[in-house]
């Protein structure tokens, strides 16, 4: 897997172990962790210790904001038996979660739709997967925006990280929805460049005219 990906505002690569300070300032907060299924940290000694141990996977990435180059958040890529779901090799799930300071910018969708078009372009899979637990709307709403779909729901999962029980709702993305989403994204591009061309040539003539 690339090691680093880009985006208008974004770049994804590696964690770093001097991530840890910056991973810290975020993960402590209980609007975070938990809800996304993983319990606070506790000091940046134990936000290394889980760069080192979970966050290190391949296909795992810090969410660093272009502006800073300070990581937000992660977002990770998880192809067949990496996920928590039962998909095979040509099939992968999404998981993500970004600070509270940067919630509500459109950050996450940027950095989910770059790990679509490299699953599906350069990565050849046949079906993306997402989930969020009951009460985590904002993550619902995420996976909307980027065009996945309702495809079930598991309840009463044990969740040993949280030591509870908990409701997943698992979403979908297949290649063929999104080549269509994308032709169709194009399309309203193109009559939106048309359209607007057409109003400044008009513009234009009655400006030579005097209109």
């Amino acid at each position: 897997m690339k090691e680093r990906l880009e985006t208008d505002r974004l770049i994804l690569r590696p964690w770093e172990a001097q991530d840890a300070a910056d991973l810290y300032s975020y993960a402590k907060d209980d609007r975070v962790g938990p809800i996304a299924g993983w319990p606070v940290h506790t000091g940046v000694e134990n936000s290394r210790e889980i760069i080192k141990n979970v966050l290190s996977k391949e296909g795992t990435y810090a969410v660093v904001l272009k502006e800073t180059m300070l990581p937000v958040g992660s977002i990770g890529f998880m192809a067949g038996k990496e996920s928590n779901l039962e998909i095979p090799d040509t099939e992968a799930e999404i998981g993500y979660w970004i600070g509270v300071p940067y919630w509500g910018q459109g950050l996450i969708p940027e950095a989910v739709r770059e790990l679509i078009r490299y699953g599906f372009e350069e990565l050849n899979m046949e079906k993306l997967w997402c989930g969020y637990f009951d009460g985590n709307e904002q993550s619902r709403r995420v996976q909307e925006k980027c065009g996945f779909v309702y495809h079930h729901t598991n309840e009463k999962i044990p969740w040993v990280l949280m030591n509870d029980i908990r409701t997943e709702h698992v979403t979908c993305l297949t290649r063929e929805q999104w080549e269509k989403a994308k032709t169709q994204a194009g399309w309203e591009e193109a009559l939106y460049f048309e359209d607007w061309v057409c109003w400044r040539f008009f513009s234009s003539m009655d400006i030579i005219l005097g209109k």
